[in-house]
């Protein structure tokens, strides 16, 4: 069930992210009144392990005890529950970033209690939308968008000038909350880190202080990247990182190809032998597409032309909850905000 509050309750400003289920019964949604109405929405805490969205706001909360916000603000708390143990989500939950409105999925209580965020916010009028997150793995500080609209772009280049265009997966926050307002979905580097907890809350701020958001071009340093695929690595199938026992057997450095080209040809696993499939990848439209990237030759999984990958990680346990890395193209945008022809990495 969902907790909605008008107020921060005691002591939850001095709770870290796996205390937070002593004061917050589950999901909690806190609306707080500022000098503008309409309410800025930030969601932390989607996944129970990335908790740098919560340590900065509630940095920014206790700053702003007893003084009026710019803006209302609605802060939404997801998963305590997995908070608690410190873990992307529980056994028995499903992500909690693929159940919102508009998702490939329906009908637990998860999805329906995403559906009624949404809903109360379309209500409110929300002004725009901050979901907060980590990577596992070595990756840039980058925002992502769902649509092509220059203030989709303007929020996120606040956080940075790299960002990530993407439709899939499905079921996203940002992805349903682009219905109603500029939303942006920001991967503060790694849980633990202080310059992604400042620079989260360096964006709420700015944001909070917005009497619109601009539609004008961005900024010209802007590099934009348009995810094409995801891979994910079957359930049938073991893999490890260089142990030789498995059926895939990855580099203990493969979170360094992040954000980094690799050309044609480049190893992404060892294999026993060029059988298969080993990997699976969709593309945007929910094609199977390995064959297009990847090639199994010669004892091992080979680009089959030029990528980008982003979210490669050496956690097995988030490889297996999500997945194993997109890949991006770069895509150049036009004064307007659109996606003109991409600028793909082929060989």
């Amino acid at each position: 069930m969902l907790t909605e509050l008008r107020a921060i309750p005691e002591g939850l400003l001095e709770r870290e992210s796996h205390e937070l289920h002593e004061v917050l019964p589950g999901p909690t949604l806190i609306h707080l009144r500022g000098r503008r109405e309409r309410p800025l929405f930030v969601c932390v805490l989607q996944h129970g392990n990335e908790d740098s969205g919560w340590q900065a706001m509630r940095e920014l909360l206790r700053d702003y005890q007893g003084r009026t916000l710019p803006r209302s603000l609605s802060l939404f708390i997801s998963n305590v529950a997995a908070a608690r143990y410190r873990v992307r989500r529980l056994q028995d939950q499903i992500d909690y970033n693929r159940v919102w409105p508009g998702g490939d999925s329906a009908g637990t209580d998860a999805h329906r209690l995403m559906r009624q965020v949404w809903e109360i916010m379309r209500a409110r009028r929300v002004f725009a939308s901050i979901d907060l997150h980590n990577n596992t793995g070595r990756n840039p500080y980058y925002a992502c968008v769902n649509r092509l609209d220059n203030r989709f772009f303007n929020l996120a280049r606040m956080f940075s000038n790299i960002v990530v265009y993407f439709l899939k997966p499905a079921g996203v926050q940002s992805l349903a909350f682009a219905q109603l307002c500029p939303a942006v979905t920001v991967e503060c580097g790694r849980a633990g880190e202080q310059y992604g907890v400042r620079q989260s809350r360096a964006l709420v701020e700015q944001a909070l202080s917005l009497r619109a958001i601009s539609a004008a071009p961005p900024a010209a340093d802007m590099r934009v990247y348009h995810t094409t695929a995801v891979v994910k690595v079957p359930d049938h199938v073991t893999f490890g990182f260089s142990d030789e026992r498995r059926d895939l057997r990855f580099s203990e450095t493969l979170d360094r190809m992040n954000f980094v080209e690799q050309p044609s040809g480049t190893v992404l696993a060892q294999v026993d032998d060029d059988g298969g499939p080993y990997l699976e990848a969709w593309d945007e439209s929910g094609q199977e597409v390995f064959d297009r990237y990847f090639a199994v030759a010669d004892g091992a999984i080979r680009t089959r032309r030029a990528v980008m990958p982003s979210m490669l990680t050496l956690d097995e346990r988030i490889i297996r909850q999500d997945c194993l890395c997109y890949l991006m193209e770069r895509a150049e945008i036009d004064a307007g905000g659109h996606e003109a022809m991409p600028s793909r990495f082929d060989s």
